[in-house]
């Protein structure tokens, strides 16, 4: 069982700047591929970033790509997502996930996430861009 524990969250205005963080404890091994989701209100929960622990490769969501940088201290069990020049369309809550599979698109780390068996999911940070 993996715990997740994200942190960061907040109000900023457009333009801004925040950085996430999500730390994982518990049983580890086996993890793979770990990134981000969020959710608005009345919107579908979408990807945003995700990096995998083997060869660090990531991918972003068009819609963050140039904004948002994802990256992972192993040795620390946190990843981190450092959000800048923040939009009002941004805001929704934001969910830090696990895989223990490998994935090769946001389309697969969706699905995969969709399966708690193969997935762990924190609690969640809200963030909220407004002025």
């Amino acid at each position: 069982q993996v715990q997740l524990v994200e942190s960061g969250g907040g109000l900023v205005q457009p333009g801004g700047s925040l950085r996430l963080s999500c730390t994982a404890s518990g049983s580890t091994s086996g993890l793979n591929t770990i990134g981000w989701f969020r959710q608005a209100p009345g919107k579908e929960r979408e990807a945003v970033s995700y990096i995998k622990s083997d060869d660090g490769a990531t991918s972003y969501a068009d819609s963050v790509k140039g904004r948002f940088t994802i990256s992972r201290d192993n040795a620390k069990s946190t990843v981190y997502l450092q959000m800048n020049s923040l939009k009002p369309e941004d805001t929704a809550l934001y969910y830090c996930v696990t895989t223990r599979t490998r994935v090769a698109s946001l389309l697969a780390f969706t699905i995969i996430a969709r399966t708690r068996a193969l997935s762990s999911w924190g609690q969640g940070t809200q963030v909220t861009v407004s002025s």
